[in-house]
């Protein structure tokens, strides 16, 4: 690391790009060495302010550049050639361990801290591995990242140990740190095996039940790709493109190195952001080797139990003469189709056809195929003597004498009633239990996509309000207003968002308990309206946010959960529309309606089916809960919650005073 490790403070000396120049003896005033430079680059805004306010205050280094992604962390490695770089590890577009070596290719005496959300403690050494200076979590402290910082920039050699700074729980909210906990323990104790990878497919933390699966510790499968470790990896490779591609969920078979005889199925689903950008992958594995092996087994049964049926069955073998009548006639024929030999000799084979078939004179085209092909074979409705119909598989075989000349026809007639309405009730029941695999793979995919959301979407606020809160108790005289602005805003978005997941998650809880409370009084709803919104337009400064006036419209309703309904309405705008968002109220004889409109495009028409439904997500996911809880809230006070497709609006219904 030429700049970091070179950079010299002997006294006469000033550098001049990467030279320096000695003017001890020139007679000027030596030149007094610019600050270590520093590129941050992290897909959060809100950390990048805090990050940034912290260096400028410290006067100890000079941030020269910001970026979102790794192709941003590479192209200010080169053109800037900075001494050192933050870079965050799970990014959109190119992930932090994807980038690291790119950027030390780009600018070898840059040296690089990874500044990660993520508390594996094997990810720091393979980011050591991959020529990383240190690895920082982000819930550690400001100043101890600071500090981090500081020091490599004044390691004149380089030759320091790799650095790695913990996350420190201390000072979180309990309530929080017990979430963080719970979620920790579901990833951690899951039966099946999970990971969380970055959008190229590397491993940057996994369970128990995963490294068990494919046979290799956890620390090892770290920093990984998980295309290296299956014997076709082009499938993991097409299933990544996929999902760039816009796949929601991607779903592949894949046999292990460690294990080619099993076959595990791998589940990728992207986790998404509030504005729709891909943060990282979350992958579900299981060991389907012994449900494939059922399956071929349960084929091999159903051939076996098909020969069987058929075996059992009763045949009518009987002989045509070369014009199509009876001319013999067996026990089986006159058991399955009810005439005795003298009643039905004779007569043509075509008496056992329905009356259609014999308007189209198919019994004589089924003669014609034979006498062309030396065999005809088909499967439809036959009549037996009562008028009764069945179904039969009938082959009808050209005989002819040694000479070649035709003498008549075999026909063996199978009545195949009971399989054919066996082989329905098993296409009945094989298409319920589709279904059901496919409501239970589901569940489960939201249930996973839910828990990996949300842990995602705490770890960030709690980390911005911890650093936040002491960035201020400790330096806020030394924070320029610009700054403190920017974090007392930030302390207020992030505050803002933990509160409103922890209201949305209980509700949640207490309706599937069944145990959700209501205390409705008489409210005024347009006063209550302008309260909501003044109190959503401090979370969202840059949102307009309109209330329409009117008379005073009295609703029976539990305030609280009201204001939670207009909340989650108005919050669902913010994320998916797009501004003014507009709140009215109307009334009938017996309701009132909430409408909630934003100036956005509106609700795709295959969302809008799925709108109200638990875990349902768009393209810029949250946890799935908003908009399901508000239609769950009014119909526990009487009312209801639809989407108005004619305007793009959603209205909210429920009972007025008195009623």
């Amino acid at each position: 690391m030429r700049s970091a490790r070179n950079r010299l403070k002997t006294i006469g000396t000033e550098c001049d790009g990467h030279h320096r120049r000695d003017t001890r003896f020139s007679g000027t005033t030596p030149a007094v060495n610019p600050p270590p430079t520093i590129v941050v680059v992290d897909d959060s805004p809100d950390v990048r302010t805090l990050v940034r306010a912290q260096i400028r205050m410290s006067k100890r280094l000079e941030v020269v550049g910001e970026g979102t992604n790794g192709l941003d962390a590479v192209a200010l490695a080169t053109r800037h050639q900075p001494d050192l770089m933050l870079l965050d590890v799970s990014m959109p577009v190119i992930d932090g361990l994807t980038a690291l070596p790119k950027v030390i290719d780009a600018s070898p005496q840059t040296r690089v801290v990874m500044y990660t959300g993520f508390d594996e403690k094997g990810l720091a050494a393979r980011a050591a591995e991959l020529g990383a200076a240190a690895f920082v979590e982000k819930s550690a402290p400001f100043e101890v990242l600071l500090k981090t910082l500081v020091d490599l920039a004044d390691d004149h050699e380089g030759g320091g140990d790799f650095g790695v700074v913990p996350e420190r729980r201390s000072g979180l909210d309990p309530v929080l740190e017990d979430h963080l906990e719970r979620f920790r323990e579901v990833f951690e104790d899951a039966a099946i095996g999970m990971a969380t990878m970055t959008l190229a497919g590397r491993i940057v933390r996994a369970n128990r039940s995963l490294a068990e699966l494919l046979e290799t510790p956890v620390d090892q499968l770290v920093g990984v790709a998980l295309a290296e470790l299956a014997e076709e990896r082009e499938r993991i490779e097409d299933a990544l493109l996929s999902m760039d591609a816009g796949e929601s969920v991607v779903e592949v078979e894949h046999r292990t190195k460690t294990s080619p005889d099993r076959t595990l199925r791998s589940t990728l689903s992207p986790v998404i952001d509030a504005r729709g950008r891909p943060l990282y992958v979350f992958l579900q594995v299981q060991d389907v080797t012994g449900q494939l092996a059922a399956e071929a087994a349960l084929r091999r049964t159903e051939a076996r139990f098909k020969l069987l049926v058929e075996a059992v069955e009763d045949y009518a073998i009987f002989m045509l003469d070369p014009t199509g009548r009876i001319s013999s006639w067996n026990a089986g024929a006159e058991r399955s189709k009810g005439y005795a030999a003298e009643e039905i000799i004779g007569q043509h084979f075509r008496v056992f056809y329905p009356s259609e078939k014999q308007a189209e004179m198919h019994p004589e085209h089924e003669l014609e195929e034979a006498l062309l092909h030396g065999r005809y074979e088909e499967e439809g409705w036959r009549v037996r003597k009562d008028g009764s119909r069945f179904w039969a598989n009938v082959t009808i075989t050209a005989v002819r004498d040694p000479d070649g000349e035709l003498v008549g026809f075999a026909k063996v007639t199978r009545d195949t009633t009971e399989r054919l309405e066996m082989l329905q009730r098993l296409e009945e029941a094989n298409r319920q239990l589709e279904e059901a695999n496919r409501q239970l793979a589901e569940a489960a995919e939201q249930q996973a996509q839910f828990f990996a959301v949300t842990a995602h979407e705490l770890r960030s606020p709690v980390g911005v309000l911890t650093g936040a809160t002491s960035t201020l108790a400790t330096h806020f005289d030394d924070l320029a207003p610009q700054d403190r602005a920017e974090i007392a805003q930030a302390i207020t978005n992030s505050s803002a968002q933990l509160r409103h997941l922890l209201d949305d998650l209980l509700t949640a809880s207490r309706l599937q308990a069944r145990r959700l409370q209501l205390d409705p009084v008489d409210v005024d709803l347009r006063e209550h309206l302008h309260s909501a919104a003044g109190a959503l337009r401090q979370s969202a400064r840059s949102t307009q946010i309109r209330v329409a006036e009117g008379p005073p419209l009295q609703v029976r309703v539990d305030p609280v959960r009201l204001t939670q309904m207009v909340d989650n309405l108005v919050v669902n705008a913010i994320r998916h529309g797009a501004p003014p968002i507009d709140i009215s109220a109307d009334a009938d004889s017996d309701l009132v309606e909430i409408v909630v409109r934003d100036a956005g495009s509106g609700v795709s028409e295959e969302l809008q089916g799925r709108l109200f439904e638990r875990f349902a997500t768009g393209s810029s996911r949250g946890t799935g809960l908003g908009l399901f809880l508000v239609r769950e809230l009014a119909r526990a006070h009487g009312g209801d919650a639809r989407y108005r497709p004619s305007d793009g609006a959603f209205v909210v219904s429920l009972p007025r005073s008195g009623r």
